[in-house]
């Protein structure tokens, strides 16, 4: 019987395991300039510390034990964790060129290629941006355009909050709709009602891509 094949198989197989195993341990080894975090196991990173439910529980854990910077590893991606006003304020506003820079994300590269608004980075990224806000300006941004249109749809807000005569009720949902009725009445020329079942549908599908769009998974395939 020819064992060739089998045993060049189980070679392989055993060169992957020991190439997957010094990946998942090199972050440990070789990243002095990193910020202190938690231990990784290969392959899974710190995934096996991770709350994938309430991401947010697991960092504010972490940050107790490592501090208001500190390292995790989801997977193979590597992300250091800001947490604290200060420390946020510090980067995103004292900091902000610094940090201007968007994270690269395989999943959302394989479809996005870098472009749009929201997707882009590096070069691109400042473009579009500077594209986005000029025709926003347009379109009456911090003119008294939109001020006339924010306060039309405060005057709506209020009167359905009204209508629950103090009793308890869901305001996620009425909240996000009259945010993005300013942003519609602006591109569509006209506001949708809190209970259009279309309006609804697409606000749901918005925040449902959000959400997982930010979920551990999405970050590390």
């Amino acid at each position: 019987m020819d064992w060739t094949g089998p045993i060049l198989i189980l070679l392989l197989f055993i060169l992957a395991i020991v190439s997957l195993l010094k990946k998942g341990s090199s972050w440990n080894d070789s990243s002095p300039n990193l910020p202190p975090g938690p231990r990784t196991i290969p392959i899974l990173g710190n995934l096996h510390l991770v709350d994938l439910k309430r991401p947010f529980r697991t960092m504010i854990k972490l940050s107790k034990k490592y501090g208001p910077v500190f390292r995790i590893k989801l997977g193979f991606q590597e992300m250091v964790v800001l947490t604290g006003y200060e420390t946020v304020k510090e980067a995103l506003v004292n900091q902000a060129d610094v940090f201007a820079e968007r994270a690269v994300i395989p999943f959302f590269e394989e479809f996005a290629k870098g472009f749009g608004v929201v997707f882009a980075h590096g070069e691109n990224w400042k473009v579009m941006r500077r594209f986005t806000l000029s025709t926003l300006r347009d379109y009456g941004m911090g003119r008294r355009t939109i001020e006339d249109k924010i306060i039309e749809e405060c005057s709506i807000l209020t009167k359905t909050v009204k209508t629950y005569a103090g009793k308890p009720f869901e305001v996620t949902t009425i909240m996000t709709a009259a945010v993005s009725n300013i942003i519609v009445s602006i591109l569509l020329g006209k506001r949708r009602d809190y209970e259009d079942a279309t309006f609804l549908r697409l606000l749901k599908l918005i925040s449902e891509n959000i959400r997982l769009s930010g979920s551990p998974n999405i970050m590390v395939i």
